[in-house]
């Protein structure tokens, strides 16, 4: 008897950065006997073992396509039962409510997302905060439920990761906080809560330890 294929569903909804994402987590699955698939089909969200949840762009878009695409329900079906990677602002949308556009997120995570107010402050060298966000920061990797979370395994602590994002995750219990870094302040870099796990870095876009979280997610039995 055959061993069932184990598919990962990469969410289309209209708004993620796909095609980065989607060679990425194939790249992390290679030779592991997953099935990588980019679909905004919701059966196929619901049928997969994995579901990653990418994002670019402004909450509201995100938001309303979620809605609109018809994926919503399945996304949040598999948010109580199979683990789920959240990216960038599909990090910001497990929020309860974002300071961009005044909207609420899914309400899975406690929490809000804020905009940096960085307006007149200057950083060590001189130069100028600047909104959006872009660029590698190291990440420190933070206790979760009395220890490192699983998908930091082989990913060495204070490690490069690169962020793009003008707003940034503040979740209400700072148990939430899986990873922090900063920029004119301290913010979470990745949240998590049971089955979630989601960061505001692109790991698809951190090179060697981006695909090493991916790794992780695939073997991650929460």
């Amino acid at each position: 008897m055959q061993n069932k294929v184990k598919t990962v569903a990469v969410v289309d909804y209209g708004m993620g950065n796909l095609r980065s994402v989607s060679q990425a987590v194939r790249a992390a699955a290679e030779g592991e006997g997953w099935h990588v698939i980019v679909t905004g089909d919701a059966q196929a969200v619901r049928a997969a073992d994995r579901v990653v949840l990418p994002g670019q762009g402004a909450m509201p878009d995100c938001m309303r396509e979620l809605e609109a695409s018809g994926v919503r329900a399945a996304v949040l079906a598999a948010t109580r039962h199979k683990p789920l990677f959240g990216v960038c602002i599909g990090m910001q949308m497990l929020l309860s409510h974002s300071a961009e556009g005044d909207v609420d997120g899914l309400g899975l995570i406690p929490g809000d997302v804020l905009r940096f107010d960085l307006a007149g402050r200057r950083q060590d060298d001189g130069s100028r905060y600047k909104v959006p966000h872009m660029g590698w920061n190291r990440v420190r990797q933070l206790p979760h439920a009395g220890r490192l979370h699983p998908l930091w395994q082989g990913v060495p602590d204070e490690s490069w990761f690169y962020f793009v994002h003008s707003y940034y995750a503040c979740p209400a219990d700072a148990l939430h906080c899986a990873g922090e870094t900063g920029y004119g302040q301290p913010f979470a870099a990745a949240i998590a809560r049971d089955n979630l796990f989601a960061t505001q870095f692109h790991p698809e876009k951190s090179a060697a330890q981006g695909l090493q979280l991916y790794r992780n997610f695939l073997h991650w039995k929460p």
